[in-house]
């Protein structure tokens, strides 16, 4: 007899738009808070070739003043690890809910600001894919 999925967490609201985009886009997720901290916790997106793992959640800290506020940075788990064992740079460990997450010192640039009004969550994780994707690449590149 297979277990009935929990109920996803709802402690805090993002605004309408994130909320009706994560589901449109079928994505499994969560708000959690831990201390003063917002969470946001999506669960079973696809990672691409290149890594150990083919499917992990990930967390965004969505900071105080959130949309006019960039979220910054990843945090995986399980962690991504190359398949070719080669250490990823600016790792650390955090902890999210009960658990080891692994934190992506990612962040915007000059060239890619955070624009309130344009930016959310979803561009977000389309960001966050990017630097997953990106990184294999890199490695990859750097072995030739």
């Amino acid at each position: 007899m297979t277990e009935p999925t929990p109920e996803p967490r709802r402690e805090f609201q993002l605004p309408a738009e994130d909320e009706e985009a994560l589901d449109r886009a079928g994505e499994r997720w969560e708000a959690i808070k831990q201390g003063n901290a917002q969470w946001v916790l999506v669960h079973g997106v696809d990672v691409p070739p290149g890594y150990t793992v083919k499917r992990a959640s990930v967390a965004l800290n969505i900071p105080t003043g959130y949309p006019d506020s960039q979220v910054d940075m990843a945090y995986f788990h399980p962690d991504l690890t190359p398949v070719d064992g080669r250490p990823i740079k600016a790792l650390s460990k955090q902890s999210i809910d009960g658990k080891q997450w692994q934190r992506w010192s990612r962040h915007r640039t000059s060239a890619n600001p955070w624009v309130p009004g344009v930016d959310d969550v979803g561009t977000h994780l389309i960001q966050v894919r990017h630097w997953v994707a990106r990184e294999v690449a890199d490695l990859g590149e750097n072995a030739a």
